[in-house]
């Protein structure tokens, strides 16, 4: 799999989600089997460029190569310039959101709203392709909602611009995340264009991994909501379409030790009042499932420092082995035997 010049170690991809792929989250990823990640969407206003939250979400020190950021907006000048800026900041692939389905997004006519307007859509692909000398992508949506759908078209138009991959998502904007993923027509846009195609929406398990892969022909799927907690999902899906083999639930210390990890990296980005709050949902997520989660996630939300947090969950983890040595992950076991 390769991105203009840059040649990834897999296909299986980590999406951008706003408030969750922060640098530590991505750093992550990459270390958990990862083969691409691309930054939570950028502004492409410029008032809010130099904003402590887009500081954040564009500082990419340290991070594994190569340094994608995503990019938002409606106007063709400012994405242009938004990716100029982010460029010359690092950033080696600049990525265009076409397919955030949140109102307050779409309202400001960003996101999965440009979707209604072919034109300005290929006003601003050409716009940006023409303002970097670094790959272009773009992520869509399949339509607006199902009486209109233009995937087919929107794809066409970003190849013709110079678009170098395309990540889709199988749902129109008016579906949000609800109904079952739309693989037919990620398929048809797949046959349609001669440059690589992502599949994303729905893929939770190694087995979906590799349907979604089939029955698409895409070149790599992309992983979200199903990573959340959950960031050796990358490392099991690499390995099972290897290999068609399924690798065992992590051992129960190495997510001590991986969560410990992450808290700190998170505390050190964010800072004391900022990170021990933002932390929460990560823990949540890391929890859910586990014997005693809930109970851990309601009294940790209460806690007030970092040192505190840090040390109830390494707390936590280490209660788990006395289930196993191995994370009994319940609704993992489920999923996989489904």
């Amino acid at each position: 799999m390769q991105i203009g010049p840059h040649i990834l170690r897999n296909n299986v991809f980590v999406a951008p989600m706003a408030g969750v792929t922060d640098r530590p989250f991505r750093q992550l990823c990459k270390q958990l089997g990862a083969g691409y990640a691309v930054s939570e969407m950028a502004a492409s206003n410029p008032r809010l460029w130099a904003s402590e939250k887009s500081s954040r979400r564009i500082d990419h020190a340290g991070e594994m190569e190569p340094k994608a950021v995503q990019i938002a907006g409606a106007d063709p000048q400012d994405l242009a310039d938004c990716a100029k800026f982010n460029v010359d900041k690092g950033a080696q692939i600049i990525d265009i959101n076409m397919g955030c389905p949140v109102k307050k997004v779409c309202n400001n006519w960003c996101g999965s709203a440009l979707l209604q307007h072919e034109d300005l859509v290929e006003r601003i692909v050409n716009a940006v392709v023409r303002a970097v000398d670094v790959p272009v992508t773009l992520k869509f949506r399949t339509g607006w909602d199902r009486e209109n759908k233009n995937a087919l078209r929107i794809a066409r138009i970003a190849e013709q611009a110079g678009i170098q991959m395309l990540t889709l998502h199988g749902r129109t904007r008016a579906d949000g995340y609800k109904g079952d993923a739309e693989y037919d027509t990620i398929a048809a846009v797949k046959a349609s264009v001669n440059i690589p195609l992502v599949a994303n929406g729905d893929i939770t398990t190694p087995e979906k991994a590799k349907f979604v892969l089939e029955k698409t022909k895409a070149d790599a799927v992309m992983i979200g909501r199903a990573a959340q907690g959950r960031p050796w999902i990358f490392r099991e899906i690499d390995h099972f379409l290897r290999t068609g083999e399924h690798l065992p639930a992590p051992m129960v210390e190495e997510v001590r030790h991986l969560m410990d990890e992450h808290l700190r990296a998170h505390y050190q980005f964010y800072g004391e009042y900022l990170g021990v709050r933002t932390a929460r949902k990560h823990i949540g997520w890391y929890v859910q499932d586990l014997e005693g989660g809930e109970a851990f996630r309601q009294r940790m939300n209460r806690m007030e420092s970092t040192d505190e947090q840090l040390l109830a969950v390494n707390e936590f983890f280490d209660s788990q082995l006395k289930y196993g040595e191995r994370l009994q992950y319940r609704l993992a076991e489920q999923m996989l035997a489904a």
